[in-house]
């Protein structure tokens, strides 16, 4: 039983594994990209995440804990300086696998692409963020279109009879104000005439 044995052993020496990974990362980290077989690129995510991690962080003990995993000073300026910006509000999940369908000639393993998400060999995020989730359109009833055609029209001519409301109050409030002035007027003609 393999218990707590996590991990793929991909048919090689623990040194021939620990130098395959150093290679494919340092390649990723350069390229943007890499094709090889599944099992390598579901392996190859665990330490190329960790170093994206570790630029992230960016302090001195990061860079050096990187350096002796990547083996070009090309990736690690690459990985420091644009790469630590691009994913500075990620949380995980820096590269994708793409099944290619398709097998190897010789021994009939599945080939996969490793690819960092935002590179320029990533095609897939541009045609996500232009497509959009489309949302399904709900399909209406009859009866639910007539009640709100009904609740608008009723809207509508609450609004007119509002307005129509307030154009009379405007048009009756100078003649109100006339016909008040003419009853103070004449009351005060009247309390003059009775005072003498």
């Amino acid at each position: 039983m393999r218990h707590l044995k996590a991990g793929r052993r991909l048919g090689v020496t623990t040194s021939h594994r620990r130098a395959m990974m150093r290679n494919m990362v340092t390649s990723i980290l350069e390229k943007g990209e890499i094709r090889c077989t599944l099992a390598r690129a579901k392996e190859v995510r665990k330490p190329l995440e960790k170093m994206i991690t570790l630029a992230k962080r960016g302090d001195l003990h990061a860079r050096r804990q990187a350096l002796s995993f990547v083996k070009s000073k090309e990736a690690m300026s690459q990985l420091f300086d644009e790469l630590s910006e691009r994913y500075s509000d990620r949380q995980g999940g820096y590269c994708r696998i793409i099944k290619l369908g398709q097998t190897r000639l010789g021994d009939n393993s599945e080939m996969a692409i490793v690819q960092l998400i935002g590179s320029e060999n990533d095609q897939l995020s541009s045609l996500k963020s232009t497509s959009g989730k489309k949302k399904p359109a709900r399909k209406s009833s009859k009866v639910l279109e007539k009640v709100s055609e009904e609740v608008r029209q009723a809207e509508e001519s609450s609004e007119k009879a509002a307005k129509e409301e307030a154009v009379e109050e405007q048009v009756d409030a100078p003649e109100k104000s006339e016909a008040s002035e003419k009853t103070e007027s004449s009351e005060s003609a009247t309390s003059a005439e009775a005072e003498t």
